[in-house]
């Protein structure tokens, strides 16, 4: 299963979402305090997978991912009940919203937004690489569509549904997103 998804996270037109995406998140979930090992092996799973699948033209890439892990975890001899989960986690990252208590979902978005909280010239980078997966958007396009994306996160009363992730990223990603907007005229 690892050399189809080192393959993935390999492709030529990927710029942020792309290995170092992944030993990234990874990392991030392994300084999480008090899951279980059942847990910390569901978060792994879907942060392996979340982005397996990644094409910018398409609109279905959470969804395509998720299948994607079904299959290779199910070929693996994976429980039913921790495919769907992993699933589920997987999903999360299209929308990027958590229900109350739900303690996984919290982590796995919050994993996956933490670079919006990284120091500035970590942001920016980030950005660039991503305004580069999109090279395809018309500038004019890309700057009308990225401030509607990163006007949506400044809009919620917290990006990191995690309380310890909103801790240590919101105000520095607050600062980053405004910073990002003010560039995009």
């Amino acid at each position: 299963m690892k050399p189809r998804l080192e393959a993935a996270y390999a492709e030529p037109h990927r710029r942020y979402h792309a290995r170092a995406h992944i030993d990234a998140c990874l990392k991030l979930l392994d300084d999480v305090p008090g899951l279980t090992a059942r847990e910390r092996r569901l978060l792994t799973w879907a942060i392996w997978w979340h982005d397996a699948v990644y094409d910018p033209r398409a609109i279905d890439n959470e969804a395509r991912s998720a299948e994607a892990a079904l299959s290779d975890l199910v070929d693996e001899g994976v429980a039913p009940a921790d495919c769907a989960e992993v699933g589920r986690l997987i999903r999360l990252t299209a929308g990027h919203e958590v229900e109350p208590g739900d303690r996984l979902g919290a982590l796995m978005v919050s994993i996956d937004l933490a670079v919006l909280g990284a120091p500035p010239e970590a942001y920016d980078a980030y950005a660039g690489a991503v305004r580069e997966e999109y090279a395809h958007v018309p500038d004019d396009l890309w700057r009308a569509g990225r401030r509607r994306v990163l006007q949506r996160f400044l809009d919620v009363p917290a990006i990191f549904p995690d309380p310890a992730f909103r801790e240590r990223f919101e105000a520095q990603a607050r600062r980053n997103l405004a910073r990002e907007i003010e560039t995009l005229g």
